[in-house]
């Protein structure tokens, strides 16, 4: 664990709603690190840590779907998920306007509003997970239950 240097909206949300937690910081410079990259630099294989994607329907709702930060979403299975006929990717330049995170920093726990969220089945071989802590260079690692519960989740098939 490191310093406390930063304490995150997120970390503030796991600390009102009594959640145990362990917070990581890693180095960054102007370079975006990708989740790999970010996983290795917190000690943790890439299969404990998994990223936030922000899709839309095409009934224009917003969906978000946690992955293995290694891993690719299968758009057709996220959309069957959700129930949509279709989703996409949101434009990065759009997700601080839906989410209140920045790319590199987008954490599921604490956007601007409660969007239907879907983890990766994959989850279910993990006890503890590792997510975005809302800021480039933070990461909070949690126990799967209280992630799927604090953000509402559904566990779904969702990789390539």
């Amino acid at each position: 664990m490191s310093k406390k240097l930063i304490k995150t909206n997120v970390l503030r949300i796991l600390d009102k709603s009594d959640i145990e937690y362990k917070d990581f910081q890693y180095p960054v410079g102007k370079e975006h690190v990708d989740g790999v990259s970010a996983a290795i630099l917190v000690g943790k294989r890439p299969d404990e840590v998994y990223k936030t994607l922000v899709t839309q329907g095409n009934s224009k709702e917003y969906y978000i779907f946690v992955i293995p930060v290694a891993e690719n979403l299968n758009m057709k299975k996220a959309a069957k998920a959700c129930g949509e006929k279709s989703i996409e990717m949101i434009n990065y330049k759009d997700l601080n306007k839906i989410t209140g995170y920045i790319r590199g920093g987008c954490s599921p726990i604490g956007m601007k509003k409660l969007y239907k969220t879907y983890i990766d089945q994959s989850i279910r071989n993990l006890d503890r997970v590792t997510v975005s802590a809302g800021k480039i260079g933070y990461q909070v690692e949690l126990n799967i239950e209280d992630l799927i519960k604090i953000v509402n989740a559904e566990v779904s098939d969702l990789l390539l």
